[in-house]
């Protein structure tokens, strides 16, 4: 593994920079105002048009699709230092670039299953940063950490399926420009292979029988940036059998083709949040004073700055040799790692973030600081994707197998 970046990424990371230091960060306040402003707090600011715009205009678009046809045709090496850029500002920043979560997983999915006609009809407008969209797969009646329990059935009458079932933490569907749901859910729920009853179907957003429900909170917050993360119902809403995304009974995989990138993505961007909530720990430390003395002259705020900087050294070398795993030998040989970064990842930034926090005192909590925010992301990663103890367990099985 070469641990210098070749020269395109370099620009790329250079470009970025200057377009979060010009336009993100200026934008962010501008957002929140202009939020407040709006008749609906689901609708999109202004101010992020402007910036996807900007973005699109000078090249920085869709960077996280190695496929050279509809993405920028970079790596997932040459991906990470980039999407750890846009973690600085992960509310704002990945949006901007049509790099965003749930869309990416899903840009994925349909770039990698879904027939030309689908692909037309909603993959073109998703890489355009025309319409938004959702994967409705967690479910609040069951243990949604094993897939196999879901109990949304997808029944085929005639030349439709019919789609039943409940949804909720269906992340960016309070959006109005949400327009498309990849729902996974049973279509053979009594099959041998538990593996194979499910499927993936694209339901419209405005199919009759869908209802966005309501929003979910986050630790309080309704996540208005990202699109909220609704309840959603499906009432035997009904859809052509030519909205089936691959084959019956793939939807399993196609689920674990999803994860496994948007797990990377995920961490590449957390190393961006810990890098900001560095920088502010850093600048609260030389800026205020306690007991006679400025805080970066407290033995304990040494102690938090270089644990902090030691931790993220060692996370993006991690999650970089994941990258450069996936690139190498594939996903799947990169299955240790990849659940290695994504246990280890959001534990040690939700630590670096609780220490900035602290070291804010009131501010670290309130919302004049992005930390607040930044932790309660960065605590919902350890639950996304798979909470972190359902790897722990996968990883220890395949660790303890060279010994059986």
């Amino acid at each position: 593994m070469d641990f210098a970046f070749d020269a395109r990424t370099e620009e790329l990371r250079a470009q970025l920079l200057a377009f979060m230091d010009e336009f993100v960060y200026p934008a962010e306040e501008v957002a929140e105002e202009q939020r407040a402003a709006l008749a609906s707090p689901w609708d999109t600011p202004a101010v992020v048009e402007e910036l996807k715009a900007e973005a699109r205009r000078q090249g920085l678009w869709n960077l996280f699709l190695p496929d050279a046809e509809h993405g920028a045709g970079l790596t997932n090496l040459q991906y990470a230092p980039l999407a750890e850029i846009t973690g600085r500002s992960p509310h704002l920043a990945p949006t901007a670039l049509n790099c965003a979560a749930p869309d990416t997983g899903n840009m994925e999915v349909l770039a990698q299953f879904a027939d030309e006609a689908q692909k037309k009809q909603w993959l073109e407008p998703l890489l355009a940063g025309e319409i938004r969209s959702a994967f409705a797969m967690t479910e609040p009646e069951v243990a949604s950490s094993d897939a196999t329990n879901i109990t949304t059935y997808i029944e085929r009458d005639g030349d439709d399926y019919v789609i039943t079932g409940r949804k909720w933490y269906i992340s960016g569907a309070m959006n109005p420009d949400c327009k498309i749901f990849i729902v996974m859910g049973k279509t053979d729920p009594d099959g041998p292979d538990i593996r194979r009853q499910q499927s993936m179907v694209l339901v419209p957003r405005d199919t009759p029988g869908v209802t966005v429900k309501r929003a979910m909170r986050v630790f309080g917050y309704e996540d208005h940036s990202h699109g909220g993360h609704a309840e959603v119902v499906f009432d035997h809403a009904r859809v052509p059998v030519s909205n089936l995304v691959g084959e019956e009974g793939g939807g399993f995989a196609i689920a674990q083709a999803r994860l496994g990138p948007g797990r990377i993505h995920h961490c590449m961007r957390l190393i961006g949040m810990a890098e900001r909530a560095i920088e502010l720990m850093c600048r609260r430390a030389v800026s205020r004073q306690a007991f006679g003395k400025a805080l970066a002259q407290q033995g304990v705020v040494h102690n938090w700055i270089a644990d902090a900087r030691v931790t993220v050294e060692q996370l993006r070398l991690l999650v970089l040799k994941t990258a450069w795993l996936m690139d190498t030998v594939g996903n799947r040989g990169a299955h240790t790692e990849i659940q290695a970064i994504k246990i280890a990842t959001p534990r040690a930034v939700v630590d670096i973030i609780d220490r900035a926090i602290q070291l804010h005192g009131a501010g670290g909590v309130s919302q004049d600081f992005p930390l607040a925010e930044l932790y309660a992301a960065a605590r919902t990663l350890m639950i996304a994707d798979g909470p972190d103890e359902v790897h722990q367990r996968s990883l220890a099985r395949r660790e303890l197998k060279k010994y059986l």
